[in-house]
């Protein structure tokens, strides 16, 4: 019961990060799954993609109703991301689990460095 519960906040979390600040939730839910569930890192992303589909619909349809898509770029993303993702997951089950974990969290690093300069109030 307390378990489903954390995994309910775990998606609740994921998905007001999502929408709001435009960030993957994977980012969120696959070091809560890894680290606080002990998901095997293949399992948890995979599930996480899974969890991101209505996810990303729900944030994406609100953000158009608002007026904050551009479609045509969208639709060339989506175009190109879509058998990459395939691609890239195909890939992602011939890298060892522990490989995998470090890559990721090699990426979500990464990230955060190249959105550093983004934040307002940084100490400078």
């Amino acid at each position: 019961m307390l378990r489903d519960l954390f995994i309910l906040l775990s998606g609740f979390v994921a998905g007001l990060m999502s929408g709001s600040l435009g960030i993957g939730g994977g980012v969120v839910m696959v070091p809560i799954m890894v680290l606080g569930f002990g998901f095997a890192q293949k399992l948890a992303q995979g599930t996480s993609l899974a969890a991101i589909v209505p996810i990303s619909a729900v944030g994406a349809f609100t953000h158009f109703r608002e007026g904050n898509v551009l479609v045509r770029p969208a639709l060339w993303m989506g175009l190109a991301g879509a058998p990459l993702a395939a691609l890239g997951a195909l890939l992602a089950q011939h890298v060892p689990g522990p490989l995998l974990g470090r890559i990721f969290g090699a990426l979500v690093i990464l990230s955060a460095y190249r959105l550093w300069p983004l934040w307002p109030n940084r100490p400078r």
